[in-house]
């Protein structure tokens, strides 16, 4: 089974919503049945773009710059690694957590490797 990136876009401002707590539960709920259909492979939540740290090779060394690769007025927030049969299984996977986020998910197949 080929491997797909779900990742999650949030915007940069604003607060959580106010009912956070029952996405979080609707959210475990789409994980727990990713996990029992055997397609469920990592997920993670990542902290805010302003904590990132960028290197960049050029030439001799490598510079280090504190904040986000890029200006954008959104972000991925988190992330699940699937493994499905197809690109529409894992769409199929990737509209569960949109529904219960609703916020952007990208689907992307991870390269063979």
């Amino acid at each position: 089974m080929k491997q797909y990136l779900l990742s999650i876009y949030q915007p940069d401002d604003g607060p959580p919503p106010d009912n956070l707590e029952e996405i979080m539960r609707d959210l475990e709920a789409v994980n727990d049945e990713m996990r029992a259909a055997g397609a469920w492979v990592f997920a993670a939540g990542l902290h805010a773009p302003s904590t990132a740290t960028v290197l960049r090779a050029d030439a001799n060394e490598v510079l280090i710059t504190d904040g986000p690769y890029i200006e954008s007025k959104e972000h991925i927030g988190g992330f699940t690694v699937i493994q499905a049969a197809d690109l529409d299984e894992a769409i199929d996977w990737g509209k569960k957590v949109a529904e219960v986020l609703t916020l952007p998910i990208e689907v992307r197949p991870l390269a063979d490797g």
